[in-house]
């Protein structure tokens, strides 16, 4: 996969809890229209965990389609399943995909030679003529296939040449650097560490695939831009003015309730959803079981848009032009504001 901003695309829905398909191809233009690399659909942010198999398959067929010469398209089809890994693999690649993207399974807890040897190297043999970008975020699955064996899975299959790394831990990318060499592609899966990864010469991404190019693609394009001219104080500048944006990718507070205090986080994608339906970006909420954010957490995402409105104004200003939004009006209509969050 080449080198630049992916963003991995939230799933849009109506009222009803069906896709939105005249949204999702509103999404997909304008990320398109701000020159992003390409689009990561079926992703975690995509919320791929409640589709039905047939909703996947039609959202990678319409991501694909409409983005085919115009910009990357990556698939996300993994699965705690090998064989159904398999199939949703297949199905992309008939689409025509550029990639993609295999999360570790989940739950299941294999060890890292399981997953290197029951999941990516079966699905990259039966997938010779597609790239296979493993995922590693052990927050989430429970599991991690180490870098010892990323770079057996890519000594041993051609097919395998970049990887996703939402580890959070540099020691971790450093080592998948170290033991997969300099030709090998390294996408930041976290938002607040893309500067820091891709200056960091011991670990030298080249890319992220991210959430908040959701909100400002055209911005985070030029961020990874600038790091990969080696511009990097005009990153960091950039990096400054999104960081209202990056920090809040997911929201954690303490909530009182009636047995005391808890901690409540609200994950990816439930904080950018809530913000670009602050915006009116087609979105729709959540599936269940994500639900909706807490006032607190509300109150953070709406004080991470008014900063970046306040200061920057050029960052949301794509999205405010592409879908005729008044960010304004709307980042200060707290009557519609009142739908997007509950209590504790």
């Amino acid at each position: 996969m080449e080198q630049g901003c992916y963003t991995a695309l939230i799933t849009p829905f109506t009222p009803a809890g069906d896709l939105d398909r005249d949204g999702l191809s509103g999404l997909i233009d304008f990320q398109i229209e701000n020159r992003i690399t390409g689009i990561l659909a079926t992703g975690t942010t995509g919320e791929s965990p409640t589709f039905k198999w047939e909703e996947h398959n039609l959202v990678i067929d319409l991501t694909a389609k409409q983005t085919k010469g115009k910009c990357k398209c990556i698939a996300g089809t993994g699965s705690n399943n090998t064989d159904e890994a398999l199939t949703a693999t297949s199905h992309a690649g008939a689409q025509g995909v550029d990639g993609v993207l295999l999360v570790d399974p989940y739950y299941n807890g294999p060890s890292s030679l399981e997953i290197r040897r029951e999941y990516y190297e079966i699905t990259a043999r039966e997938n010779p003529g597609l790239e296979i970008i493993p995922y590693i975020i052990p927050g989430r699955t429970g599991a991690q296939m180490l870098p010892q064996d990323l770079a057996i899975l890519a000594d041993n299959c051609a097919n395998v040449k970049s990887v996703k790394e939402a580890t959070g831990d540099l020691d971790n990318m450093k080592l998948t650097r170290k033991f997969c060499g300099d030709n090998f592609n390294i996408f930041s899966g976290d938002d607040a560490l893309v500067c820091r990864v891709m200056s960091d010469e011991e670990i030298r991404a080249c890319g992220a695939i991210s959430v908040m190019s959701n909100i400002a693609p055209a911005a985070m394009a030029e961020m990874v831009e600038l790091l990969n001219q080696g511009k990097t104080q005009e990153a960091l500048a950039l990096e400054a003015a999104l960081s209202p944006l990056l920090e809040v990718v997911v929201i954690t507070t303490e909530e009182e309730s009636k047995y005391g205090p808890v901690k409540c986080r609200a994950r990816n994608p439930l904080p950018v959803k809530t913000m670009m339906q602050i915006l009116g970006m087609p979105c729709g909420s959540c599936r269940p079981p994500l639900g909706k954010i807490t006032k607190k957490g509300f109150d953070i995402a709406l004080a991470a848009l008014k900063k970046v409105q306040a200061d920057n104004p050029e960052i949301l200003s794509p999205a405010a032009d592409f879908f005729n939004l008044d960010i304004d009006a709307r980042l200060n209509d707290s009557a519609a504001h009142d739908v997007l969050w509950y209590n504790y």
